[in-house]
């Protein structure tokens, strides 16, 4: 269940959103385990105008993804593949062949499974559950 928030500069088109989506919501099924399902992507654009580097406005391509996953999901080694193949998909789509901005990052956030769910449920409250239907099954 984990929710990824992408800002960019400059502005995109609609199409380039839905291939931006597509290919994060893929590379975090692929590289940290989770269900598209439950893959939430949220994209927010800007003018380059309204994004500074240095205090100097960019001047190529730049970008923030910040992913959040359950705490003690992912293994150091996944998180690593997923910030350097997402790193590579935000470059491949939005510099075209160029760099993006040195100043482009992706971020890991690991909450515990407490502080966080969706449907109304916490994931920890999700374990518990699947951990009784287990205890039922051998009983």
């Amino acid at each position: 269940m984990p929710t990824l928030n992408l800002k960019i500069a400059p502005l995109q088109n609609p199409e380039r959103y839905q291939q931006l989506a597509q290919a994060l919501t893929a590379l975090t099924a692929e590289l940290l385990g989770k269900r598209p399902a439950v893959t939430a992507v949220i994209i927010d654009d800007l003018p380059a105008a309204q994004w500074y580097v240095a205090g100097i406005d960019v001047q190529r391509p730049t970008a923030m993804l910040e992913i959040s996953v359950t705490q003690g999901t992912n293994t150091p080694a996944e998180k690593a593949a997923f910030v350097r193949a997402a790193y590579e998909e935000l470059e491949r789509q939005l510099a075209h062949g160029g760099r993006l901005e040195e100043a482009s990052y992706v971020i890991v956030r690991e909450l515990p499974a407490t502080d966080w769910g969706y449907g109304g449920r916490t994931q920890r409250e999700r374990a518990q559950a699947r951990e009784q239907e287990a205890l039922s099954l051998r009983a």
